[in-house]
Order: structure tokens, then sequence, then C-alpha cells
């Protein structure tokens, strides 16, 4: 395991995230080239065409971890959801109609958070979480996990995240369960 050392993290917007999409699918190649993901080179040229499309949204938000030297280590994206997301529509049982209310202020859809593998347990994918999140508006985050993520997982419920569903959430994906963190009652 490396020391952790001067690690930084940077906030985005979405033209800047763009203009670091090598370091963002650098970190994104190499985390999810890992089980259970195991994501090929079609795979990640996907997720891409995804981000592009995703940091052209006036709300995209980004974080980008590095180390002192430069090299990129962690990334973190997503954007609020708007009222015609179909991001529920991914589950394979319905949720009332209540907790799938959008309205592009209501829930932050967490795309994206990996660290490699090197810095990993050292708390850099929480500096992201909060660095990605910090001053949004929003009452609560969405997020996509696979199941056979154990260390996510575990992250992500610590940190007060709970599981609502299961979902495919592209033409193709396992199955993932889709977890929400409420920020209201994280705040209390």
């Amino acid at each position: 395991m490396r020391q952790q050392g001067n690690i930084t993290v940077e906030r985005m917007t979405g033209p800047a995230a763009a203009q670091a999409e090598d370091a963002f699918r650098l970190v994104y190649a190499e985390a999810f080239a890992e089980p259970p993901d195991s994501e090929t080179e079609d795979d990640v040229a996907a997720a891409f065409r995804r981000f592009r499309s995703q940091t052209r949204k006036r709300t995209f938000r980004a974080a980008l971890a590095r180390a002192e030297d430069g090299a990129p280590l962690g990334m973190a994206h997503g954007y609020p959801l708007g009222p015609h997301t179909g991001w529920w529509d991914q589950l394979t049982q319905p949720v009332p109609d209540d907790m799938r209310r959008e309205d592009g202020h209501r829930t932050f859809g967490l795309m994206e958070l990996a660290v490699r593998g090197p810095w990993r347990r050292q708390g850099v994918a929480r500096r992201l979480h909060e660095a990605v999140l910090g001053g949004t508006e929003t009452e609560r985050v969405l997020l996509n996990v696979h199941p056979d993520s154990n260390a996510a997982q575990a992250a992500y419920r610590a940190w007060g995240y709970r599981k609502v569903g299961e979902a495919r959430p592209w033409e193709g994906a396992a199955l993932h369960d889709v977890m929400l963190l409420d920020l209201r009652r994280a705040e209390t």
C-alpha cells in the first residue's frame, strides 16, 4: 500500500471534467477492470460516450483526486436527476411514486466513484464523495453498485446509504443494487 502523502481533490464543472477526460478514463478503466465488474475496453468506451454527454449538462459536478506527482488516483461524478430521468425505470421492482418523483433538484445521481487500487483504504473515496456533493442542495443521493463489490458496499452503508432496489443500469449490465442516501437525515 502506498502512503497517502499529499493527495489533492479538485472539484470540477462539466467543461473542466471534459478537459480532464483522460484522467477520469484512466481511473475508471483500471478500477472497473477488476472483478466483479471486469469491464472490457468496449465497456470503457461506452462509459465515456455517456461521460461526454453527461459533462455537457449544466448541473454536472465532478471531483478528481491526484497524487503529489499529479497522477490521477480517484474520481467521482454525477448530476441532479431531472423529472424525466429513466433511472427509476431500470429497477426490477417498482418503487412508490413518491420515491421516484424527480424535479431536477431532489436527487443527485452519483454516476461513478472509483479509486485506483494502490490508493484504496486511505479515505480517498470519502473525500471524493464529500467533494462532489459539497454545496449541493439536493435532498438525497442515488447510485448503483455491483452487489459483489464488497468494499464499495461496506463504504456506502457506513456513509448511510440503504438499498432500495435492484436494476440493470444499462443494456447488458449485470444486476446492480440501487442505493439511496438521505442527505437531510445525514445532517441531523
